[in-house]
Parts: structure tokens; C-alpha cells; sequence
């Protein structure tokens, strides 16, 4: 009881961390492509007002980097406090690319950022330029070698596991480094940071034309921003099917959880919008949906390139499916618990120097490998991760994205029209998209994480395995300490920049 209250409550606290760590991240992401294209634009013209635009956009870019970055680094340092276990068995493998973001993201956008933020009139407009869009490199790279660990935990790949050590061990970096998981989960979060990024700088210059306030100014910025969200929203729609197709390849679980999937099933549909019925069991005979509007097999093709494809649902995973080949996951347990003692026989074995029987366990071993994570879990349905939240989350990202490209469109043409100052309810629904944004992202990370469950590693390391052994009461008072840390920190980045949108793209 006291381990699972402490494993708990050391999700919570990850799981804050992060939720707040994205409020900052995804603007920093799309913004410092924004203000890497009005740089351009003021270069390449020579026109002041991208300048004073530029700067304008700049400094908030600014207030956003500096307190986003606090929570990132308590984030990193977590997984040494809270999750030790998890830092020992993955270490090897983890760590690299978390090292790699560090030496040479992290301080290229830092120490561009102090050319692009104080360099003005100091160097060249085109040592400026270069300074600035280094930034938006720099920035993206930090995304990419982060995403390239997280990516591993959904989908472990180039790893060995050394069973004289209990760790897991790099194999191939390359392999780590190119796990289509990785790649497709990179593409999918940096295009919803472009998205935010415009949502941002559409719905701000909004409401300097509600409050008929540096018109000219605002508006050149919308188009940049429209123009910017509706491209990368399309971006962002194809590399969601791409993210969509690795789940379904490597994680069904999830996959089955997302669309309330019980009864799997050839050409299945995607539930567009519905209402799950909170009574259904696992294993019952209830009615997945209360009520639900169905696309007729979009699902098998989308997890399967294939309008005929068989979608296995939550049952078949837990209780098997011969007929499809699918194993039941009390199977699993079992090889899995297998593996467990026969590596508690080997390491017995080598201990007392009795080398035939280790060679006989660890063959044992090696035979039952793939399943040792599954030998922690006590009980198959523990495979499933929370259905109606990983539904509903999933469902709301996906809608609010859609809503997006619809808003950039709209937005893009009546400008484009020169109509858009008469479209106040419009302009009012680009203000107040800004927050949709944050919720759609942070909706995405809850489909991600979540839905991944039990397991800290996919397939390998369950999460109760993965903690520290702490006391909860620590765990439980730094997680309200940073709860108000982090409330504060947000509370002054609103407030900071709140004054310098209302001083206005002259006065900032």
C-alpha cells in the first residue's frame, strides 16, 4: 500500500512539472520561427516597421524563455529524486540523449539568444538574422533529443539488457536515434508548438484591432501568424497520422483506449465525437458508447493502412484472441514471472560460482526476455491504461486542432480581403483560442503519457517498478511546493506580459 501510494504521488509530481513545463515550451517552439520570418521580412525590405514588429514579438518571446526555463530543469532533475530506479535500469540509454540536448541545443539557443536579444545595432542585420534563426534551431534541436528519449520509453528499441548488472544497455545509437516513435512524436509535438506559436500571435493582435490599436502593425502580424498556423496545422494534421500509425503498431493498449475500443473488430471506425458509458467493465457485455457518431473504418485504416484491417480491442488484449493471434496478457504474466526467477537463479548461480546452472537460467532467461516486464504485474487487466481519459483527451485535441485550421483560414482570408476588422466576433474567437491552444496541447501529453500506463518503458519497466525508494511525506511536500512555485512563476509571466501587450508594439 505505502509503495503504490508513494509511486502515486510521484506521478503527480511528474505529471505537474510537466503540465506546467509545456505551458511554456510549445510557444517557445512556434514563436521563435514568427519572429525568425519578420526578421526576414525586415532584411530583406528594410522596412523599420518589421523591426519594431520583430522586437515587439521578441520580447515576449523573451519573458516566456527565461521562466520556462526553470521548469524544465527541476523536470530533469526528478528522474534522479523520484524515479532513481528508472535513471539506474535505462541509464545507459536514457541519459544520451538528454546529454546531447544539453551540450549542444540547450547552449546554442542560449548563447544565440543573448546576440538576438541584445545584439541589436551591435552587429550586422545579417549576423542578427542568422543569431535569431539559431534560436529557432537551437530550440527545435532541445525538442528533438528530448522526444528521442521519451519516444524509447513508448517504443525500447537498441537496447540490451546485461543481466549480471539488472540494466538496460545501448546497443545501436543510431537505432535509438531513428526509432520511427521518436521521429513521428518529434514531428507531431514541434507542430503543435507552431501552432501555439500562431495562436498566440493571432490572438493578440486581435485585440489590438478590438481595441483599434496599432492597426497597421497588428495586422501585418496576423497574416505572418495565419499564414504560419495554417500551413504548420496541416503539417501537423499528417504527422498526427503518423503518430496515430506507431501507436498502433507498437502500442495497441493505447490505441484501444483512445478510441473507447472494447470489441475488436476488421474495418473499424473512429468514434468522431461520443460519450463513453462510465458503467462498461472490462470484460462485460455493456455497450461501450451511451451515444457516438462513427467515420465506417477510418480506424483500421488509419492504425493499419488498411480499410479491412482488424483493430484489437481492450478485450482481445487483456483475454487474448487465437483466431488474430493475440496473446492474453495473464500469458504474458506468466512467461514474465518465469523470467524474473530465472534471472534471480542465474544471478544465485554466478554467486556461488556454479557456472552450468547459470548458463541454464540465463538461456531461461533469454527465452522469456521479451515478457520480464509483464512478471511485476499482478493482475492482466493492469494493461489497460484509464479508457475514458485517454478517450476524452484524445477526442479534444483532435477536435480544438480542427478548430484551428478552420480559425487560420478564416483569418487569413478576410485579411486577405481586407475585411477583418469589421469581423469582431472573429477577431474575439482568435483572442480567445489562445488558452484552447494550451489546452489542446496539454491534452496531446495526457493521450501520450497516460495512455501509455503501467509502464514506465513500454513493454519493459512498469512504473511502480521505476521509483525511488523515498519517503512519500518528501514526495507529497515537494509536490505542494511546487505546485506553488509553479503558480507563481506562471502568475508573473501572465502579469509581465499582459504590461507589455497593453504598452503596445511602440512602447514595449
Amino acid at each position: 500500500m505505502e509503495d503504490t501510494l508513494l509511486t502515486d504521488w510521484s506521478r503527480a509530481q511528474f505529471a505537474l512539472t510537466a503540465m506546467y513545463h509545456w505551458l511554456f515550451v510549445p510557444l517557445t517552439l512556434g514563436l521563435s520561427f514568427i519572429i525568425a520570418i519578420m526578421e526576414t521580412i525586415y532584411v530583406k525590405t528594410g522596412n523599420p516597421e518589421w523591426k519594431k514588429i520583430t522586437k515587439f514579438w521578441m520580447t515576449l518571446f523573451a519573458i516566456n524563455f527565461a521562466i520556462g526555463l526553470a521548469t524544465g530543469i527541476i523536470m530533469e532533475f526528478e528522474f534522479g529524486t523520484n524515479w532513481s530506479n528508472y535513471s539506474w535500469i535505462v541509464g545507459d540509454i536514457f541519459g544520451a540523449p538528454l546529454a546531447i540536448e544539453g551540450i549542444m541545443a540547450f547552449f546554442m539557443e542560449s548563447t544565440f539568444f543573448a546576440v538576438m536579444f541584445f545584439g541589436w545595432d551591435k552587429v550586422s542585420k545579417k549576423m542578427h538574422l542568422l543569431s535569431t534563426w539559431l534560436v529557432a534551431i537551437g530550440s527545435n534541436l532541445s525538442a528533438l533529443w528530448i522526444l528521442v528519449a521519451n519516444g524509447w520509453m513508448q517504443h525500447p528499441v537498441g537496447m540490451v539488457f546485461n543481466p549480471d548488472t539488472a540494466r538496460f544497455e545501448m546497443e545501436s545509437f543510431w537505432d535509438v536515434l531513428f526509432n520511427p516513435t521518436a521521429y513521428s512524436k518529434f514531428l507531431h509535438t514541434i507542430g503543435s508548438g507552431y501552432v501555439m506559436g500562431s495562436l498566440f500571435v493571432v490572438g493578440i493582435s486581435a485585440w489590438y484591432l478590438l481595441k483599434n490599436r496599432d492597426v497597421v502593425r497588428a495586422k501585418k502580424s496576423i497574416v505572418v501568424g495565419a499564414t504560419f498556423g495554417l500551413v504548420t496545422s496541416f503539417f501537423l494534421i499528417l504527422s498526427g497520422d503518423e503518430s496515430a500509425y506507431s501507436v498502433a503498431q507498437h502500442q495497441p493498449t493505447k490505441l484501444a483506449a483512445m478510441e473507447g475500443l472494447y470489441h475488436g473488430h476488421a474495418r473499424a471506425g473512429i468514434v468522431a465525437v461520443g460519450q463513453l458509458n462510465s458503467e462498461k467493465e472490462i470484460g462485460d457485455e455493456k455497450e461501450e458508447f451511451v451515444w457516438s457518431i462513427e467515420i465506417p473504418q477510418a480506424l483500421s485504416f488509419l492504425g493499419f493502412q488498411d480499410f479491412n484491417a482488424f483493430v484489437p480491442g481492450i478485450n482481445d488484449l487483456v483475454y487474448g484472441n487465437e483466431t488474430q493471434g493475440i496473446e492474453s496478457a495473464q500469458s504474458k504474466i506468466d512467461k514474465g514471472k518465469i523470467a524474473i526467477s530465472a534471472l534471480k537463479s542465474y544471478k544465485e548461480a554466478k554467486r556461488l560460482n556454479d557456472t552450468q546452472k547459470a548458463e541454464k537460467a540465463l538461456k531461461t532467461f533469454r527465452h522469456y526476455e521479451p515478457y520480464f516486464g509483464y512478471g511485476y504485474l499482478q493482475d492482466p487487466k493492469e494493461i489497460i491504461p484509464p479508457v475514458a481519459m485517454s478517450f476524452y483527451s484524445f477526442h479534444l485535441m483532435v477536435g480544438l486542432g480542427s478548430w484551428f485550421l478552420v480559425l487560420f483560414f478564416l483569418v487569413l482570408y478576410f485579411a486577405m480581403l481586407g475585411k477583418l476588422d469589421d469581423k469582431k466576433m472573429l477577431l474575439h474567437a482568435a483572442l480567445w483560442s489562445i488558452p484552447l491552444g494550451y489546452i489542446a496541447g496539454e491534452a496531446g501529453w495526457v493521450v501520450a503519457e497516460v495512455g501509455r500506463q503501467p509502464w514506465a518503458i513500454q513493454g519493459m519497466l512498469p512504473v511502480g517498478m521505476a521509483s525511488s525508494q523515498i519517503s512519500t511525506t518528501a514526495v507529497q511536500t515537494t509536490f505542494w511546493l511546487f505546485a506553488i512555485i509553479f503558480t507563481v512563476l506562471l502568475i508573473a509571466e501572465v502579469r509581465i506580459m499582459t504590461k507589455q501587450i497593453k504598452l503596445g508594439m511602440e512602447e514595449h
